[in-house]
Order: structure tokens, then C-alpha cells, then sequence
């Protein structure tokens, strides 16, 4: 038996006593490193003899057997923590795993709706039954013209929109205030909703304070039961379900606008992002329409 053979247990037992790691992720990491010990065995390597080139295969064939990123990232991190550790005890004076670059995780780009299957989902919604229609459509109307969460959306009070505004102050993350503009066709779907409100109030309560009363616990319509409403629209708009979220109207507002020229600075404030970068992320589905401003607005552009 090797020397490298107790190494595992040593760090999982170090886990468990200095950093209290849960018995969950003491189970993960030992699985992580089980597997990591047979694929060097199968290149009749161990812990103790490895080298940075068989951890780099190791890595790399993680990202050949279709795992998704999460648990290959931790199985990495796995593999990096435990040689740290063995550095650390000296039982080795390198670390095989220290000069393998872990893959880049880029950020996953948004769903996107296009303009008409906006307008298709708007329609589909308004089509239901009384006013269980006028209130989808009215809550689609509101995220996709004011770039709200449905959190923000679902909390919106009566009284923020009882007398017509032309915007909304709104408490986003953080307990930041930002201002929600409302369209004309916002402001006209509130007021058809306001109309046949009553009718969704709880039995006893003419007193709710919610724009989007339920007869629910919460006294208010859940972002649950929202989504759900907006699944059986889509299906209605011929949209796959899977593609429409409260999150995914959010994604359009915002690209729509930087396809229509809007500023990013001026998008970054509609949606309460802290950091332009988060923002930046919708600017990939509006390159046709950046690339043309660059060449009709740039000095250069202008004199090609």
C-alpha cells in the first residue's frame, strides 16, 4: 500500500474538524476524490505520484463526459483544496493541480423573446376569461414595460398606481428606490384591471392593500401562481412554456431598449443593476444594432 493511500481520509477528517465542513459536502468531496484516485489508477498513478499532467487529463476529461458545470467546478475544486492540504503537510513539495487553468465559467446569456412573440404572449394573455384576463395581461404589460422582478411586481400596493402615474418608485435590492416608467398601453391595461379588481378581493377584506389582490394566505397573488398563469399563455401564444418566465419579460424590456438605441447607463438605472457589468450581459442580442451605431455615429464610420 502506498503512502499516498490515508491522504484522503487525513484531508476529509481535517474538513470535518477545522472548517466544520456538513456531512453533505464531507460525502461530496469523498466521492469527488474516489473518482479522482481510479481515473489515476487507470494511468497507474496515485495522489502521491501524479503529475500536473495527469490532473490536467483528469480535467479535461471532466469536461468531456457531459457534467454539467456545477459538479464538474466542484469536483475540480475537490481535487485543487485536497493537494492544497497535502502541500500544506508536506508530504508533497508541489501541487500537480496548481498550474491547470479551470475553464472560464462566462455568465449564461439571457433567454429572448422577440418583439412580436411580446406582443403574441400580451395577446394570448388579455384573451382569458373575464378578468382573470385583464389581470395577466395587465401583470405582462407592467414587467415588460417597466423592466420590474416579479418580487416587485406581486408587491406592488393599490396605491401606487390608483391615481394614474406616469411612473412607479420602486424598492428594489438592497432597499434601493429606482423609477419605473409606465407606457400609455401600461397604464391603460392598470386601469381596465383596476375596473373588475373588486370582484378578486378575499370575502371581508374591501381593505387590501395589494394591486394584485388573492384569496390565497399571502393576501396577494404569489409569483408562483404567476408564472404558472404565464406558462398557459404561452402555450396560448404557440411559445414553448419553457422559454417564457416573469424573468425572461424582465430580459426583453431590457434588449428591446438596447436594440432600440437606449443608452446602457440609462438601462443599468431601469433595472436597479448595482454594476453596469450586469447589465452588459443583454448587449450580445442587440449587436446588429450596436454594430450600425458604431458605423453611422464614429468618425471613421462616417468617412468609410
Amino acid at each position: 500500500m502506498s503512502a499516498a493511500s490515508g491522504w484522503a481520509e487525513a484531508f476529509l477528517e481535517m474538513m470535518a474538524a477545522e472548517r466544520a465542513a456538513a456531512k453533505n459536502t464531507l460525502t461530496a468531496y469523498g466521492k469527488d476524490l474516489a473518482e479522482a484516485a481510479g481515473f489515476l489508477a487507470g494511468r497507474g498513478r496515485d495522489f502521491g505520484q501524479a503529475s500536473a499532467e495527469d490532473i490536467e487529463a483528469y480535467f479535461a476529461d471532466l469536461g468531456l463526459r457531459g457534467l454539467s458545470p456545477a459538479t464538474a467546478a466542484r469536483r475540480r475544486a475537490a481535487v485543487r483544496q485536497f493537494y492544497r492540504f497535502v502541500l500544506g503537510e508536506g508530504w508533497r513539495d508541489d501541487d500537480p493541480s496548481r498550474r491547470v487553468e479551470a475553464p472560464k465559467k462566462g455568465r449564461p446569456l439571457p433567454k429572448v423573446l422577440s418583439r412580436d412573440e411580446v406582443d403574441r404572449l400580451i395577446a394570448a394573455a388579455g384573451a382569458r376569461d373575464g378578468g382573470e384576463g385583464l389581470r395577466l395581461a395587465c401583470m405582462v404589460e407592467l414587467i415588460y414595460a417597466s423592466g420590474l422582478r416579479i418580487s416587485e411586481l406581486t408587491a406592488l400596493p393599490l396605491a401606487a398606481l390608483a391615481r394614474d402615474p406616469a411612473y412607479l418608485i420602486i424598492t428594489g435590492k438592497g432597499g434601493k428606490d429606482r423609477l419605473a416608467p409606465l407606457n400609455l398601453t401600461a397604464r391603460a391595461a392598470v386601469k381596465a384591471w383596476l375596473e373588475v379588481r373588486k370582484a378578486f378581493l378575499p370575502k371581508g377584506d374591501k381593505a387590501n392593500p395589494w394591486l394584485f389582490p388573492s384569496r390565497g394566505k399571502a393576501g396577494r397573488l404569489t409569483p408562483r401562481r404567476f408564472a404558472q398563469l404565464l406558462d398557459e399563455a404561452a402555450a396560448d401564444a404557440g411559445i414553448d412554456p419553457a422559454r417564457v418566465s416573469p424573468h425572461v419579460l424582465r430580459h426583453a424590456f431590457a434588449t428591446h431598449l438596447l436594440e432600440g438605441g437606449a443608452d446602457l447607463r440609462v438601462v443599468q438605472k431601469l433595472l436597479g443593476h448595482a454594476d453596469i457589468a450586469t447589465t452588459q450581459i443583454y448587449t450580445h442580442v442587440a449587436s446588429d444594432r450596436l454594430a450600425e451605431v458604431v458605423a453611422t455615429k464614429h468618425p471613421l464610420g462616417r468617412k468609410g
